[in-house]
């Protein structure tokens, strides 16, 4: 296993640990956090993001999210071979960081009797149940992450600044465009935490809700090859 490789797998555990971690506290029945509310969410991802990126940025890209590693496969930066890794690393570290969030917060599970409130801590699901609707949303909250993502690499920036300002990209994201469907935007955000709720044993959780978990797999890869085949048309100025 390459070093890059490893760096998706810490990285986007850090990044579910933390993130799941946020809506845990704002969530769970007498968490501390309990009823912080969606600006405290939206700022716990951004913040996730920022520090995942920047504690594994020296091992690789650090791109944590399949559809930001898709979008650099087709626009030739990694291989496709690469790209199978990456995702596969993606994938263990989000089921091993929302494994960590259910050890964290066990006894506030516990707590909670509500399923829904228990899955939404793990997986995303719609405001409004409209699988088009919800789709498009998805689509879009990630074309503007890849998109924005793959065009800051054009800007100049202080070293290590990048990272910053995509952390501020998600906080925007999720204030802006996170109401619909609660922005996955990331198939491994979503796909690998619904698969821990699935087998752990959590005291009053429901089903998994897998009939709209193919909305935050499908659309945001949809949406990383739409900014991918937008920015190669785009001329370098």
């Amino acid at each position: 296993m390459t070093i890059d490789v490893i760096g998706e797998f810490i990285g986007t555990l850090l990044l579910i640990f933390l993130g799941d971690g946020v809506v845990a506290n704002v969530s769970l029945r007498h968490s501390k956090g309990e009823n912080a509310g969606w600006v405290a969410i939206a700022m716990g991802w951004g913040f996730a993001v920022g520090v995942a990126a920047y504690a594994t940025g020296h091992l690789g890209p650090a791109h944590l999210n399949p559809a930001v590693s898709l979008a650099f496969a087709i626009s030739g930066d990694i291989t496709w071979l690469v790209f199978m890794k990456y995702v596969i690393a993606q994938m263990l570290g989000g089921l091993l960081g929302a494994i960590l969030v259910w050890v964290m917060y066990r006894p506030h599970f516990e707590e909670t009797e509500d399923p829904a409130t228990i899955l939404g801590v793990f997986a995303t699901g719609p405001a409004i149940r409209s699988y088009g609707d919800n789709f498009i949303s998805e689509v879009l909250g990630t074309f503007v992450l890849v998109f924005g993502i793959m065009a800051f690499g054009y800007t100049e920036m202080a070293p290590g600044f990048g990272t910053t300002v995509v952390a501020m990209l998600i906080m925007s994201i999720g204030l802006s465009l996170g109401g619909p469907t609660g922005y996955a935007i990331n198939p491994a955000r979503d796909l690998a935490p619904r698969i821990v709720h699935a087998i752990l044993p959590i005291t009053h959780k429901g089903d998994s809700d897998w009939g709209y978990s193919w909305i935050p797999i499908v659309g945001p890869l949809v949406g990383g090859i739409i900014a991918a085949l937008i920015i190669s048309w785009i001329p370098v100025v």
